[in-house]
C-alpha cells in the first residue's frame, strides 16, 4: 500500500512537470511577444548578418528576447540567418516571428525619376536598398558591362527607364543593374525600334533627344510637338540650339550638378562643350537628364508640324510659342526677353 501511494505521488509530480514543461513551451512558441505599438514593424537584416546582430534589432521590438532566443536556437535559426526585408505584425508569438523572418522575405517597390547624373540614381537607390552608393556606381559605370551592352559613360543613363520596380530589399548592385538592362530590353518593344529606326535614329539617340525633350518642357502634352521641332532640326542640318544643353554643359564643366540656372547668357553659348548644341551641330555625345517615358515616347511619335523653333509662352506658363520663320520666333522672342528681364532674372 505504501509503495502503490509512492508510485502514484511519482505518477502526479511527473504529470505536474510535465504540465508546467508543456505549459512553459506553449507559452514560449504562441504567446504574443511584441512590444510595438504599430501594425506591423520591419525587420532588415544584412548580407552576412549574425545571430546576434538579428538579436540586437529584435530586442526593441519584442517584450522577451529570451524566449525568442530559447525556441529560435530549439528551432535551429541562429545557425540559418537570411538577409531580406521581413515583416512582424503585432501580437505575433515568437514561433510565427521565427518563422516569418526565416522564410518571409517581402519585396518593396523602388521607384525612381528625374535623376541628372549616375551619381544621383545611384544616391536615389542607395535609400530603397541594402546596396550603398559607392556599389551601385561602381557597377553601373563598369566599363565591360557598359561595352558588351552598346553603352558608353555618357549614355549609361539611359539604361534605366523610371518607374516602380519590384525589388527585394538585399538585391546587390550588380543584381540591380542587371535587372535594369532586362527592363531597358523589354521596353524597347519592336514597335518603339521600329519607330526609332524610321526616324534614322538609335536606341541611345533616341534617348538622348528624350532628355532634351525631357528639359525643355513638363508639360507631357506639349513634348511630342517640341520632339517635332528638334527632329525637324535635324532633319535640315540645323544646329539643335537646346539651351538645357548648355546649362549641363555649364554644370559638367564646374562638376556642380546642383547649382541652379534659370537663365543662358549669351556668353554662355561660347563655352566649347560638345553637349553644347548651339556650338556644335547634331545630338550631344550622352543624355542631359533621365527622360521619362513621356518624352522617350514623344520622341518616337513627334507631332508631324513645320516648325522650327520655339520659346516659352509669357502668357501660358510651361507651354511654349512655335515659330515655322525666323522672323516670327525673333518676335516671339523678343516678348519673351521682355518679360524675363521685367522679373529680374539675370542667372
Amino acid at each position: 500500500m505504501y509503495i502503490k501511494k509512492i508510485l502514484i505521488t511519482i505518477v502526479l509530480i511527473g504529470l505536474a512537470v510535465a504540465a508546467i514543461v508543456s505549459y512553459n513551451i506553449y507559452t514560449i512558441m504562441f504567446n504574443s511577444n511584441t512590444a510595438f505599438n504599430n501594425d506591423v514593424a520591419y525587420v532588415f537584416i544584412p548580407t552576412n548578418a549574425t545571430y546576434k546582430d538579428v538579436i540586437e534589432q529584435l530586442e526593441p521590438l519584442l517584450q522577451d528576447i529570451e524566449s525568442f532566443d530559447v525556441l529560435a536556437k530549439q528551432k535551429k535559426y541562429n545557425t540559418n540567418i537570411k538577409a531580406g526585408r521581413y515583416v512582424i505584425k503585432k501580437r505575433m508569438n515568437n514561433n510565427d516571428i521565427i518563422n516569418s523572418i526565416r522564410s518571409n522575405n517581402i519585396p518593396l517597390r523602388l521607384s525612381f525619376n528625374n535623376q541628372e547624373t549616375l551619381e544621383n540614381l545611384a544616391g536615389r537607390i542607395s535609400t530603397q536598398i541594402e546596396a550603398d552608393s559607392v556599389s551601385l556606381l561602381n557597377a553601373m559605370k563598369d566599363s565591360q558591362f557598359l561595352r558588351e551592352h552598346n553603352f558608353s559613360a555618357d549614355t549609361a543613363l539611359g539604361m534605366y527607364i523610371p518607374n516602380s520596380y519590384e525589388f527585394f530589399w538585399n538585391t546587390s548592385a550588380e543584381a540591380f543593374r542587371d535587372r535594369m538592362l532586362k527592363e531597358y530590353n523589354r521596353f524597347w518593344t519592336p514597335s518603339r525600334l521600329k519607330k526609332a529606326q524610321s526616324l534614322n535614329l538609335t536606341q541611345n539617340q533616341t534617348m538622348i533627344l528624350a532628355a532634351i525633350v525631357q528639359k525643355e518642357t513638363a508639360k507631357a502634352d506639349e513634348r511630342p510637338r517640341v520632339a517635332g521641332v528638334y527632329l525637324n532640326r535635324l532633319k535640315v542640318g540645323m544646329l539643335l540650339q537646346a539651351d538645357p544643353t548648355v546649362i549641363y554643359a555649364i554644370k559638367k564643366s564646374t562638376n556642380d550638378f546642383e547649382q541652379v540656372i534659370k537663365r543662358v547668357l549669351y556668353k554662355d553659348l561660347e563655352l566649347d562643350s560638345p553637349y553644347n548644341t548651339y556650338k556644335y551641330a547634331g545630338l550631344p555625345p550622352g543624355l542631359i537628364a533621365m527622360p521619362d517615358i513621356s518624352s522617350i515616347d514623344a520622341v518616337l511619335n513627334p507631332e508631324n508640324h513645320d516648325y522650327y523653333y520655339f520659346v516659352a509662352d509669357t502668357k501660358n506658363f510651361g507651354y511654349h510659342k512655335f515659330a515655322k520663320s525666323l522672323s516670327q520666333h525673333n518676335a516671339n522672342r523678343q516678348e519673351y526677353v521682355r518679360w524675363i528681364n521685367q522679373q529680374g532674372v539675370n542667372r
